[in-house]
């Protein structure tokens, strides 16, 4: 069986946000490794977001080009 690559990377962002949500509720300060941690895990989220956004434009482009 095939995962739809669209559905595992909606599947990690989540993944991701629930950790950087987690981190934002700790309580006290945050140290400086935690902080390398969020925004490192916060350019993965970007990065996936792009991912997902060229993948809805692929499929886009290639049900016109069907419809066509």
């Amino acid at each position: 069986m095939m995962t739809d690559p669209a559905s595992a990377t909606k599947r990690e962002v989540l993944q991701l946000i629930e950790l950087q949500i987690e981190t934002l509720r700790r309580e006290g300060r945050l140290t400086e490794s935690d902080l390398e941690q969020y925004r490192a895990r916060s350019s993965e989220i970007s990065r996936l977001y792009r991912e997902l956004d060229r993948i809805g434009r692929t499929r886009f482009e290639l049900g016109s080009t069907r419809a066509s």
